[in-house]
């Protein structure tokens, strides 16, 4: 009788697999690798140049006003020619207790509190109110007013800074030349109302507004009717439906708008600057040279703010109160009838536009051709005969012509500032559109992983921070790598600070787009390049557009962010303050009128090209 031999089959080995198989199988997906790589890069550019802020303020700065002779070795250090041998809290101890810290600390900081919350409150009733008249009235001009309202915030932010010196100012309450409004009527305004905390707060409520305006009135226009009408069924007064009802259904979106004005307030450096307020900002800019480390604290503090706030959103928005209603199928919300108040308010808001979104082209083409710039008295008297093409036509620069100028069509300072300015935003742009349409489209391939989630916040940290908190940390991030006023330490920060625009852009996009259709050209064995620029790009070619020309927009008239990072004369925005400080208005106001219509040009390309619009959906 043979034996049978049982021969055991072999199955696969069982548990985890080796890492290396791990390895290789997690690194066999492009969007992994697009992930790894794009993580370190970011944390490198985004991480690395906050802790050097950080570390900036420990540090012993040889030559501080601060340190007289004996101070330092007092704090234990020992210093050299070019160095210091340790780290101190001596910067912190002087910046908050020192015999300077209420000027140089406690006051800008109260300042810059307030101001953000005056902006907060103006931006969110100005921009809110007209939201719901937009979206829930039947307000009259909708379709012009809705377009024009967004302009102040496509503008440079100083913009309208200038035009309220320009208007209000006047000789016997602030000194100097008389504003368009002293010169021609006569009317002189108080000091508190040409500059200081009252001009600040309104110019950057009316700018910020556009936040409060798309985040609230996209809440009003697809809020459910069902939740109004549940409560008129109910017999409850209109005043109290809108107050219990409707308000707490814009609640995040308010939250929102604080969020963002409030972070981009407490940055803000053009505006206060302009209307002489002193805030943390514009401390920074006075402490720099001589107190680098104190100044490093005060952009560390406003660091703080976006971080804290962020903190406070995300707290807040994480419980959802729940809302039921009796009633049946949803429809359209019901339009309040104004009657005849809606050719009145809608005549209000015309005029209120035309002094944020025309008059300051207007004011700034008609600098250009005053004789004297900022001298309005002229105009009081008629002698529109006077005004002169000579700060544009100028061929010489002797000094009986244009102050040792060129005129502003040939002058070579300004347009090789924006040259250099298109150059910046250009590049910004295409760094920055295509890491954010990675980062999209990589999150999107691994939702629920932690890496993910990493790179995900990494790429929107920037967006929360104030621009001169970043313009500082990359200003000490170019010191050890020679790479001040070079072109490229202007694309590195700049795509930096725009990559949320890109990145948010994409990621929303691809988050609708099914895995089916990529799936299916990996069973044909198609390439992933080739799948991105066949089949992922071209249906997402409206989002992708946007993230490209949404940083490049932005970069046209970035003045905070990068005025720390390149000389006066390598862009444009910073070309303003070496005008300005020559005196020449006319030429600083054609650069304030070179950079809107270029930025309002490119907004237009925009929509034409992507069809997105900002106050597209809302009512426009």
């Amino acid at each position: 009788m043979s034996s049978l031999t049982l021969i055991s089959p072999s199955f696969p080995p069982t548990g985890t697999p080796p890492t290396s198989r791990r390895l290789a199988r997690y690194f066999s997906k492009p969007q992994n690798i697009v992930l790894l790589v794009l993580g370190i890069i970011l944390s490198v550019t985004t991480i690395a140049p906050l802790l050097l802020i950080v570390l900036d303020t420990v540090t012993m700065h040889v030559g501080s006003v601060d340190d007289p002779a004996g101070m330092a070795s007092a704090y234990g250090c020992r210093i050299f020619t070019n160095n210091v041998s340790c780290y101190t809290a001596f910067d912190w101890t002087h910046l908050f207790t020192g015999l300077l810290a209420k000027v140089n600390f406690w006051v800008p900081l109260s300042h810059t509190v307030i101001l953000a919350v005056l902006a907060c409150v103006g931006a969110i009733i100005y921009g809110g109110f007209f939201a719901y008249l937009v979206t829930r009235t039947n307000l009259a001009f909708k379709k012009y007013l809705s377009a024009i309202f967004i302009f102040p915030y496509i503008m440079p932010q100083w913009t309208l800074a200038l035009v309220w010196q320009n208007l209000f100012k006047s000789r016997a309450s602030v000194g100097g030349s008389d504003g368009m409004l002293a010169s021609v009527l006569g009317i002189h305004m108080p000091a508190w109302w040409v500059q200081g905390l009252f001009p600040s707060a309104v110019v950057l409520a009316v700018h910020y507004s556009a936040f409060a305006y798309i985040l609230i009135g996209g809440i009003f226009r697809n809020m459910d009717a069902n939740l109004e009408e549940a409560a008129t069924i109910l017999n409850t007064p209109k005043w109290k439906t809108f107050l219990r009802i409707t308000l707490p259904m814009v609640n995040p979106a308010v939250l929102s708008t604080i969020l963002l004005v409030f972070s981009s307030a407490v940055g803000s450096y053009p505006v206060p600057h302009y209307l002489s307020y002193n805030t943390l900002a514009t401390q920074y800019i006075d402490m720099n040279v001589q107190r680098q480390g104190q100044a490093s604290i005060l952009a560390v503090v406003m660091m703080v703010f976006g971080l804290v706030l962020m903190f406070i959103n995300q707290r807040t928005t994480s419980g959802r109160k729940s809302y039921t209603t009796v009633t049946g199928k949803s429809g359209q919300a019901s339009v309040v009838n104004l009657h005849v108040g809606r050719w009145i308010i809608g005549a209000v808001f015309i005029i209120v536009t035309l002094f944020t979104a025309i008059y300051p082209i207007l004011a700034f083409a008609l600098e250009t051709f005053l004789p004297n710039p900022g001298d309005y008295s002229f105009l009081g008297s008629g002698h529109l005969s006077d005004l002169t093409l000579t700060w544009w036509t100028s061929t010489t620069n002797s000094a009986g012509a244009s102050y040792s100028q060129y005129g502003i069509l040939h002058n070579s300072l300004i347009w090789g500032a924006f040259r250099g300015t298109l150059i910046v935003a250009a590049m910004t742009a295409l760094v920055a559109g295509t890491i954010g349409t990675l980062v999209g489209y990589a999150v999107s391939k691994n939702r629920h992983s932690r890496w993910a989630n990493y790179v995900n916040s990494v790429a929107f940290l920037p967006y929360l921070m104030p621009s001169l908190a970043v313009g500082v940390a990359f200003f000490i991030f170019s010191a050890p790598l020679n790479l001040f006023n070079t072109f490229t330490l202007l694309v590195i920060a700049g795509a930096v600070k725009y990559v949320p625009f890109a990145s948010r852009a994409s990621l929303n996009s691809m988050m609708q787009l099914s895995n089916e259709i990529e799936e299916s050209a990996i069973i044909q064995d198609i390439g992933w390049w080739k799948r991105m620029v066949r089949i992922i790009i071209p249906i997402q070619r409206s989002s992708i557009i946007s993230g490209y020309l949404l940083p490049f927009m932005s970069c046209i008239r970035e003045l905070t962010l990068f005025m720390l990072l390149c000389s006066s004369t390598m862009i444009l925005t910073q070309e303003l303050g070496y005008f300005d400080e020559m005196g020449l208005y006319a030429y600083s106001s054609a650069i304030n009128l070179i950079l809107i219509v270029t930025v309002l040009i490119v907004n237009w390309l925009v929509n034409k090209l992507t069809g997105a619009s900002l106050d597209k959906g809302i009512g426009g």
